[in-house]
């Protein structure tokens, strides 16, 4: 396995026969989560690859998440409130030179001055949140914002961004992904912990040993959710993902793309295009009667990880 620190990759095949097995596609949890939110949904984003326009919520999230990221390259003692809140100029800064569209999230008049220091002061309480569920001082994560792929023996490739991973002294593992919404409702957590189980399943393939705890850290409200998976949730939820990637397949070969309306559609920005509300889909993409290649994507799932933060 070869890894780097912050911002490291963990790219290798899989003990169970990833290696020499012909790519057939890939997949990330925000795509997987896509599909089964609504299946028209996963098409505009990876077959027309269709441009969203940027989210108050979804920046800042990523910027929390940068914050935090960025956090743990100071010393131990130095990892207070008050240095955690002295990055989130820095870091927005730097994600407006990365993504300059970013700029006109805010109108220029007084209103958006107003609506732009009050999404900051949101910002700031998150940080300040987290320190509420964790001391960082005590912390020294294995990787940060860590890129990790696999490829099952089927062919489909795993891929997605892990926010944390620790190691403990005995070796035993803890995914934690930091979440700026709010914790869901009980009978919603499963959907919640099918991203972490995700990425258990593609660490357990790497490394052959399964993760000891899934954590996700809402600080939107300021509450943990814990998950302890053994191999029967991990097999499980490779079941899931094959199937997943079955009725993608399906889909890609009917060319049929259905709909499913959900409370999720007012915030989704192709309703206009959207038959369930009198909407057109634009004709597919212009291509040569094939399926798409692994190559084509493998590229949607590059734009898919660009929008990994949207899963606040």
């Amino acid at each position: 396995m070869t890894t780097t620190e912050a911002g490291g990759e963990v790219s290798v095949p899989s003990p169970r026969g990833g290696g020499g097995v012909e790519v057939v596609g890939s997949l990330s949890p925000s795509r997987a989560g896509d599909f089964m939110t609504c299946p028209l949904l996963y098409r505009f984003r990876v077959i027309d690859r269709l441009p969203e326009r940027p989210s108050p919520a979804a920046a800042r999230g990523t910027l929390v998440h940068a914050v935090l990221e960025r956090l743990y390259d100071l010393p131990a003692g130095g990892r207070t409130v008050g240095a955690a809140l002295e990055l989130l100029g820095p870091q927005w800064e730097r994600l407006l030179s990365a993504e300059p569209e970013l700029e006109g999230l805010f109108g220029d008049d007084e209103a958006g001055a107003a609506e732009r220091a009050e999404w900051l002061a949101q910002a700031e309480r998150m940080v300040e949140r987290y320190f509420t569920l964790e001391d960082p001082r005590r912390l020294e994560p294995a990787e940060r914002e860590l890129f990790v792929e696999t490829v099952l023996d089927s062919g489909l490739k795993l891929r997605g961004y892990i926010d944390r991973v620790d190691v403990a002294p005995s070796g035993d593992v803890r995914i934690v992904d930091y979440k700026t919404g709010t914790a869901p409702r009980a009978d919603f957590e499963a959907r919640a912990l099918f991203q972490m189980k995700f990425y258990a399943l593609v660490l357990w393939r790497l490394q052959g040993r399964v993760p000891r705890l899934l954590q996700l850290m809402y600080l939107g409200n300021g509450e943990v959710l814990r998950y302890e998976p053994d191999e029967r949730d991990l097999r499980a939820t490779e079941r899931k993902v094959e199937a997943l990637w079955q009725a993608i397949r399906r889909a890609m070969d009917s060319g049929e793309w259905r709909p499913r309306a959900s409370r999720l559609c007012d915030w989704c920005d192709h309703k206009e295009r959207c038959p369930e509300f009198g909407g057109t889909p634009p004709p597919l993409p212009a291509v040569p009667v094939r399926r798409p290649s692994p190559a084509d994507l493998e590229g949607a799932a590059e734009v898919g990880a660009a929008r990994e933060r949207d899963d606040l």
